[in-house]
């Protein structure tokens, strides 16, 4: 996280510590999080950059990629998920003999795949969270990071599914703490980066935080923009059309939104979005006709 671009903004504004924190948090808060790179909840953060003319975005590192090396398989089994086409990433998945395996970070990414693949395939709770209970009982390492977050990520997700939000939040917020200083340092680390920062972005619209939502569904468009990536733009684009709905945007405003979104899904051939699309422009364009009489 770029806290330097932060205090620079505070300083240019002309306010002290204390100051900025007025009404949002203690100055001891802040203090930890310019000295000691100790970053607050979302929702403090997200204030104190209003307070500063500065977009939550600016903080977030660039991400970089370099070539990977993990096999053409998996790679694309992983790019399955990302595509929604679950049935041919678990085939594919299913075709890879655990025994093969020797790398610990290859057996994390079986391990995150399957987790993934059996929640969105509705596969029963427990038998879910004891997939992401492995890889967060695995020895932390740096390879091991990005696994465990996804994991995070993926009970958080399991919680509001369950309906249980408080719980859903504090997986959540223990991804983003961490997410901000993560390194990329391979393209398929770039597609993980995206799947969390999506999915966060997802949980916070369902609990109303349409702020934050937006904020991250955006850091995910700029993600895709600056590594030339398409895949999460349509998912990202449709995500903030509906966080307009929920707020009562203007019409134009959220039709341009759809419109956006139904482009990015054309160019991936992304069929689901585009049926849901359709479903929503009609229902914006019948909200905006007037009765008659």
């Amino acid at each position: 996280m770029n806290i330097e671009c932060f205090i620079a903004a505070r300083k240019a504004m002309g306010f002290s510590q204390s100051e900025l924190a007025e009404g949002i948090c203690t100055q001891a808060t802040l203090s930890r999080f310019e000295n000691n790179g100790q970053i607050p909840t979302l929702k403090i953060l997200l204030k104190l950059c209003k307070r500063l003319n500065i977009s939550l975005g600016e903080l977030f590192p660039k991400v970089a990629v370099k070539d990977s090396e993990i096999t053409e398989k998996m790679n694309q089994a992983e790019f399955f998920l990302i595509t929604s086409e679950y049935q041919q990433a678990t085939a594919l998945l299913n075709s890879i003999l655990l025994s093969e395996i020797e790398e610990a970070d290859v057996l994390l990414r079986h391990l995150y795949l399957k987790g993934f693949l059996m929640f969105y395939q509705n596969a029963a709770v427990m038998e879910i969270m004891f997939v992401f209970d492995q890889i967060l009982l695995e020895e932390e390492t740096k390879q091991s990071t990005i696994f465990r977050l996804l994991a995070y990520t993926g009970i958080g997700m399991i919680y509001s599914r369950e309906k249980d939000d408080e719980k859903a939040e504090f997986y959540f917020n223990k991804v983003l703490e961490q997410i901000y200083s993560y390194s990329i340092e391979q393209m398929e680390d770039t597609w993980r980066v995206l799947h969390i920062v999506f999915q966060c972005g997802v949980f916070y619209a369902h609990i109303r935080e349409i702020e934050i939502s937006n904020a991250l569904l955006n850091y995910a468009i700029n993600i895709c923009a600056d590594n030339h990536i398409t895949y999460y733009l349509a998912r990202a684009a449709i995500q903030l059309a509906k966080n307009a709905m929920v707020t009562q945007e203007d019409t134009d405003q959220i039709l341009e939104l759809i419109y956006d979104a139904r482009a990015y899904s054309k160019i991936n051939r992304n069929v689901i979005g585009l049926k849901e699309l359709a479903i929503m422009e009609a229902e914006v364009k019948n909200s905006s006709v007037p009765p008659t009489n």
